[in-house]
């Protein structure tokens, strides 16, 4: 049978689709990974490349949502997209121990030599994925299996200690427990019981295997080997595939992007307004065709279709207006603005000094910074992902806790795109402090709305690989480069600087209150010249059909902050409640809700308290499933402290239970 290859085929042709939902691909070891498959019916016939998704989050019932959205589509074009689901995760054998651990790594090697080698395939290979695919992309990519040409990252770092939910700026991050405490129950979760008769005895082999990944990050509290493993600024020169870099403003991971633009031949990046979702259906609007932009990518590298994407602009970002805080945005008004070498290295830089006066002119600075430890409850979420109120909210509360420096009001629209840098000279009463900075958008009438900031553990100041404690009343010159931004300054307001010694609940705090005196300073500010219109345009988004669902239990979302009169505690609590739903093809019924409580006393460190509670449902026919995974995280001068719980349960019927309990020296932390 003759079939037209993709170069002889009409531009607006769309191919049909077979979709398989449990293929198997045995890895040398016996181990089974299980994938679900969408591809051209014929690509017997006419082979195509392969797009490959990779991950722990369970293709059954867990990324189902914009996995309808997405892979249809490039499978329509000609593509074979495969969501494989990561040994010990989802339908997969085996057990999962880490994150980005070797195994992962060597086991997606194999799984794309043995794509490449199917015969519905053309021999060539991309990755694509948001967050832990992201990562996962790009460290794959600098292993170089032959058959890898091309790789979407979205929403990823290039640095596992610097850039990622563990440590920033060598502080602790509380998502350390948070992100691990979801981990602990999304890895617990059983198999479909459709797909595998031995699904009781591959959940207890989980169940028994189960990490838990908290304790184990909390045994490396400085840039060792362990981080250095995975984290591709490593040796940037081993990606041989080449590299298109997706973040968004309102997301943790926006530092990649420019990064690996500078770094890597050929790459290109774009930045929008997003949290932690892809494009095409993401918040805050506007979204954009981010399909379109990947087809454009794969044709050319995996297809050798001649699409343009060299002559993109290496970097396109969106410039967002400033505008009010507010702890969610469905839009966030702006204009895409482009660099067509290069992201934002190049770009010119205002010097702003710190001083008694303010930030403006050079001149003498003498300033005390002693923050109360709740300082930083209007930061957000670290990585706002649910969707819920999880965006920086008016900075008042916090910057009344904080030093801060406000410029004279703006003569002119100043566009900030980059990496501000702050210099400081300071000295501190104790061995361990830390240091959080904020550059702020100080309204008119007096609001604030957080820009971007950064974080530094002082001991962090000069190695993450070899810290060291401060000796008290040394004075020292430190170095803090905030967070990416593209952000326009409205003429007539004041760009503040706000400077603390505590960002709770972002960061684990320092074992004792720490006084810190401010000698001099100053801000290294990136100003583009001021865009006045649109330098670029996406088409509009587009995507396949949606996922098909009958709700069980809607879902909700909520952010308390509370604060007992009594004692003076001040307590966070976070419930997600993620719904329950059925699927409308397989008959699937899944649902979850996720719980958090950070707790700390303004003038206690050691009081700072984080606890986790995850529920996570799961019914087949007559089989319910149900995990309750707990955690919780304290310390004293000393250690951390850690405890742990995972219950499984069959029918109402505990039928497995486990406890943990972890004690960590603290090492300049």
């Amino acid at each position: 049978m003759n079939t037209p290859s993709d170069s002889q085929r009409q531009p607006n042709s769309l191919r049909q689709i077979v979709e398989d939902a449990d293929m198997g691909i045995t890895l040398s070891d016996g181990c089974r990974l299980s994938a679900r498959v969408w591809m051209p019916e014929d690509a017997g016939d006419d082979p195509v490349p392969v797009i490959l998704e990779y991950l722990p989050y369970r293709k059954r019932d867990g990324t189902n949502a914009r996995d309808a959205l997405t892979h249809p589509w490039f499978a329509e074009r000609g593509y074979a997209c495969v969501r494989l689901d990561m040994r010990g995760n989802g339908d997969s054998d085996g057990v999962m121990l880490d994150e980005y651990a070797p195994q992962e790594q060597a086991d997606c090697v194999e799984a794309i030599n043995w794509l490449a080698a199917q015969p519905w395939c053309n021999g060539k290979v991309g990755m694509m994925g948001i967050s832990w695919g992201g990562f996962n992309g790009l460290q794959v990519a600098a292993l170089a299996p032959d058959p890898l040409k091309a790789v979407i990252t979205l929403c990823s770092t290039v640095d596992r200690f610097a850039d990622d939910i563990h440590y920033k700026g060598g502080c602790l991050l509380n998502e350390n427990l948070g992100w691990g405490a979801t981990m602990w129950s999304y890895s617990s979760r059983a198999p479909d019981p459709a797909l595998r008769d031995d699904w009781r005895e591959m959940w207890l082999e989980r169940l028994e295997a189960e990490p838990f990944l908290p304790a184990v990050w909390l045994n490396h509290q400085k840039r060792d080997a362990y981080w250095q493993h995975g984290s591709v600024i490593e040796d940037f020169s081993a990606i041989k595939a080449k590299v298109l870099a997706v973040g968004g403003w309102g997301d943790s991971y926006k530092n990649a992007v420019p990064q690996l633009v500078e770094a890597l031949p050929d790459a290109k990046g774009i930045v929008g307004p997003w949290v932690h979702k892809y494009p095409h259906f993401a918040v805050p609007e506007p979204r954009i065709g981010f399909l379109q932009e990947a087809l454009r990518w794969w044709d050319r590298w995996l297809k050798d279709i001649d699409t343009g994407v060299e002559d993109d602009p290496d970097y396109r970002a969106y410039l967002m207006d400033g505008v009010r805080p507010a702890t969610w945005y469905t839009e966030r008004p702006g204009r895409w603005i482009v660099e067509q070498s290069g992201a934002s290295r190049h770009l010119p830089r205002q010097t702003l000094h710190l001083s008694d006066d303010g930030l403006g002119a050079a001149g003498p600075l003498a300033a005390i910074v002693r923050s109360p430890h709740d300082c930083g409850m209007e930061g957000g979420e670290y990585c706002a992902i649910w969707l819920g109120p999880e965006m920086p909210g008016d900075q008042r509360a916090d910057d009344a806790r904080s030093v801060t420096f406000d410029t004279a009001p703006l003569e002119v629209d100043t566009d900030i795109v980059g990496a501000p840098r702050l210099h400081l000279t300071l000295a501190a009463d104790k061995p361990q402090a830390q240091l959080a900075v904020r550059l702020n958008h100080l309204h008119p009438d007096g609001a604030v709305t957080r820009i971007t900031y950064g974080v530094l553990n002082l001991s962090h100041r000069d190695s993450h690989a070899d810290p060291a404690p401060l000796t008290p009343g040394q004075s020292y010159d430190i170095a803090l480069d905030l967070d990416h931004i593209a952000y326009k300054m409205p003429a007539g307001h004041r760009i503040r600087v706000s400077i603390s010694s505590a960002y709770w609940p972002l960061v684990w705090p320092s074992p004792e209150t720490a006084t810190l005196e401010l000698h001099a300073g100053h801000l290294a500010l990136p100003v583009r010249p001021t865009a006045t219109r649109p330098e670029h345009a996406f088409a509009p988004p587009t995507a396949a059909e949606p996922w098909q669902t009958e709700e069980i239990r809607a879902g909700s979302n909520s952010r308390t902050v509370t604060r007992d009169l009594v004692t003076g505690t001040v307590s966070l609590n976070i419930v997600d409640d993620f719904g329950k739903l059925r699927d409308a093809d397989h008959g699937l019924i899944a649902g979850s809700i996720a719980r958090e409580c950070w707790t700390i006393d303004p003038d206690d460190p050691l009081s700072a308290r984080g606890a986790c509670h995850w529920s996570d449902e799961m019914e087949r026919g007559d089989i319910r499933l149900r995990t309750e995974t707990k955690s919780q995280m304290w310390s004293d001068a000393a250690y951390f402290y850690l405890t742990a719980r995972l219950e499984a349960y069959e029918n109402e019927k505990l039928i497995y239970e486990r406890d943990v309990e972890e004690r960590i020296e603290r090492a300049n932390m």
